[in-house]
């Protein structure tokens, strides 16, 4: 064999040795900002639901009606019971960590009718005990009274507050061609396409919303959009944003993103996020 084409070949050997170390470190590297990233998402779904399991134990000095605190007690052990679920889930177990996520989505649903129940319950009994002190109290005892009223109408003010975060609900995620028709395969795709509804909720205060939605890739990158929100004390990368008039009814929403690079097939995420919180994951598969 010539000497300079034998050269020639271990230069390309080298240069391709050399590509694919740096591919597998670039490939090792997402995979572990994965994996942070969902070990952050599985601590605050243990955070909250530990702190509804907390709450639903609270909801029951605040009541005498044995048959409502039976019914708490149910759903705390049920809330608790999910929450070891998780404990013994790994991060990385994504079809447990979306069957939990739901089911969190349920608890707060669940916790949310309860305080609206036991917020009617002591607005009732407030106007009795009212009553009751303009006619037979002192003007002493009326007053510590008040007092004892407004730390409790604090403590339940907190609840309230639990109850308020939003859920975004029918996900999807659909390429789109250059003339806005649906696509099968993710490579055709021009434009792609995240609709979902935030779910009615009364708790909720109303006003302007922030809603940021996060595409990852089946890669672990996320499709860039040009900015970064809070999320858990962390920086998080959005691939869209939108700002919505929310007024406690359920409000549908469809945000685009524009294709800009090549987009294979594989599994892809969907995450939603208002407010500081997580209101939403789904994902999708699309053939190569």
């Amino acid at each position: 064999m010539d000497k300079k084409v034998f050269i020639g070949i271990i230069v390309v050997l080298l240069a391709a040795l050399g590509w694919l170390g740096y591919s597998l470190m670039q490939e090792k590297q997402t995979n572990q900002d994965m994996q942070e990233l969902a070990e952050l998402d599985k601590q605050e779904m243990e955070k909250e639901y530990q702190n509804f399991a907390l709450q639903y134990s609270e909801m029951k000095n605040y009541i005498k009606n044995d048959s409502i605190i039976a019914e708490l007690t149910q759903e705390q052990e049920r809330t608790q019971k999910l929450l070891e679920e998780l404990k013994r889930t790994h991060a990385s177990d994504a079809a447990e960590i979306t069957r939990l996520k739901k089911e969190l989505a349920t608890v707060r649903a669940v916790l949310r009718s309860y305080v609206l129940q036991i917020d009617s319950l002591n607005r009732l009994n407030q106007d009795l005990m009212t009553e009751n002190d303009r006619v037979r109290s002192e003007l002493a005892q009326s007053n510590q009274q008040n007092q004892t009223l407004t730390s409790e109408k604090a403590s339940l003010s907190e609840k309230v507050a639990i109850a308020a975060q939003l859920d975004a609900t029918n996900i999807s995620l659909t390429p789109l061609s250059k003339k806005g028709k649906a696509e099968k395969y993710m490579k055709n795709a021009k434009t792609l396409a995240v609709s979902f509804a935030i779910t009615k909720n009364v708790t909720a205060s109303n006003g302007t919303r922030s809603v940021y939605v996060r595409v990852t890739t089946p890669e672990g990158e996320v499709l860039n959009g040009g900015g970064t929100f809070e999320y858990s004390g962390k920086q998080l990368a959005w691939s869209m944003k939108k700002d919505v008039e929310y007024t406690g009814e359920e409000t549908a929403l469809t945000l685009y993103w524009t294709v800009n690079e090549y987009l294979g097939g594989g599994q892809y995420n969907v995450s939603i996020f208002c407010d500081g919180q997580a209101i939403g994951s789904r994902n999708f598969t699309y053939n190569k």
